[in-house]
Parts: structure tokens; C-alpha cells; sequence
């Protein structure tokens, strides 16, 4: 697929990469080594998310996408999917609590088991349901920090 230079660097600037390669001395030219290790894990995280827009996916799977990231990348990412993947499905693996409260709906599996299934919101209402518990120590540990 031939993909044009402002199409490029439209999905680099959707990522929030498109700064970073304009700094580089060679734009989009520039080198990158194998398996990207001239990028964070962070970028490389980016990356991906840049090659998803430029096809333009329907059904995206995110697999603990933001577990090797910092709180800022994570941001990022999630800032990237609510604007940009409005009209997808995007299904978020995560143990990162803030990756899925944007999420319409949570499958809260324990031990492999579904132990709860509906809104974020309805969810958190029930102060006594798992995920319930799960934001409140989230929240407790964040603000310890």
C-alpha cells in the first residue's frame, strides 16, 4: 500500500510521534535499528498505534498495550484511541485500571472466570462489585505515591 508523505506524518502527529521524527536530522529517513531499538518502549508502543490508523482498523486488540509504558505514554495512547478509534471496536486487555474506566463496557475476569460484565460507570455505583473495589485500591495507591 502507497501511502502519501502527509498522510504519514498525519497519523505520526495523531500518535504524538510526529515532533519526534521532525527533530531527527533525516525526518522520516532517518534509521531505525532492529526490532526498533533506537526508540522507548514507549515509542515503539506509538508506532504501532501510528500503523493502526494508517489502515484503518475496525476491530483493534490491545494486549496489556500500556504495561511497559510510563503514566505520560499511557495518556497518550488512550488520549489517541478515544479520538481517533470512535468508530471501531477496540477490545483493551489490561491490568492498568485507567487503560479501560474510558471503556463502554468491562468483562472483569477472575482466575479465568467472568465475575462481572457491564458499564464502568454501573459498575462503580455498585460499591460492592470487583472493579469497584479494584478503582478504590487503585486510587488509594496512586494517591500514596
Amino acid at each position: 500500500m502507497l501511502i502519501n508523505f502527509l498522510v504519514l506524518l498525519q497519523a505520526l502527529d495523531k500518535c504524538q510521534l510526529g515532533e519526534e521524527v521532525r527533530k531527527k536530522e533525516r525526518k522520516l529517513d532517518s534509521a531505525v535499528s532492529e526490532n526498533g531499538e533506537n526508540w522507548s518502549v514507549g515509542q515503539r508502543q506509538l508506532v504501532c498505534l501510528g500503523r493502526v490508523l494508517l489502515k484503518k482498523s475496525k476491530v483493534l486488540v490491545l494486549d496489556e498495550a500500556t504495561a511497559s509504558v510510563d503514566t505520560a505514554t499511557d495518556n497518550l495512547i488512550q488520549q489517541t484511541l478515544k479520538n481517533h478509534f470512535t468508530d471501531s471496536t477496540v477490545i483493551t486487555i489490561a491490568h492498568r485500571i485507567t487503560s479501560v474506566l474510558d471503556s463502554d463496557m468491562v468483562l472483569l475476569l477472575d482466575d479465568g472466570l467472568l465475575k462481572e460484565y457491564d458499564s464502568p460507570q454501573k459498575l462503580l455505583e455498585d460499591k460492592s462489585s470487583l472493579f469497584s473495589k479494584l478503582v478504590a485500591e487503585y486510587s488509594m495507591r496512586s494517591s500514596s505515591s
